[in-house]
């Protein structure tokens, strides 16, 4: 039991963002949807702006989408931007949404140094919207990636409803 506590914590603490990072690189970019801070705030709930505008992260476990298996898509919850396909999705055990690959084109990429060692970050390409990070150690026998999600940064719209 205290192996699996200190894997969970050891995986908060490293594989995903616990404080907020700064913004200022993706505040140069022109994102398709552009709205002023006061205006996001307005929209987004407090743990939604948390993360998808501060790039903050939710608690591990805490999100109602990891249980989620349904067929369906994920989309940004700042802008409804379709990211991620279910068949995508699989548990990492790692506490957040996992998925081994992006609806190509809908995910940016940038560099995030901020607890002293590069990760690659995931934001909305349409609204810039902080997701998580992808990893290198996912499912070997589809695209090796691990596209660690903040549940918070995605609404799940199901197939057939």
């Amino acid at each position: 039991m205290k192996k699996i506590a200190l894997l969970v914590f050891a995986c908060a603490l490293f594989n995903c963002k616990g404080n907020a990072q700064d913004t200022k690189e993706k505040e140069k970019e022109n994102f398709e949807i552009t709205k002023t801070e006061t205006e996001w705030k307005a929209e987004l709930s407090d743990a939604e702006y948390y993360v998808l505008r501060q790039a903050g992260t939710e608690r591990p476990f805490s999100s109602a989408l990891n249980k989620e298996h349904r067929s369906g898509t994920y989309h940004c919850a700042a802008c409804d931007t379709p990211l991620f396909k279910s068949e995508n999705k699989f548990d990492s055990g790692t506490g957040w949404p996992s998925f081994d690959q992006e609806i190509k084109g809908n995910v940016a990429f940038g560099t995030d140094t901020k607890i002293g060692y590069t990760r690659d970050e995931e934001h909305c390409a349409t609204c810039g919207g902080h997701l998580g990070h992808v990893f290198n150690d996912g499912p070997k026998e589809t695209t090796g990636e691990r596209h660690c999600i903040n549940g918070v940064a995605l609404n799940f719209k199901p197939d057939n409803e």
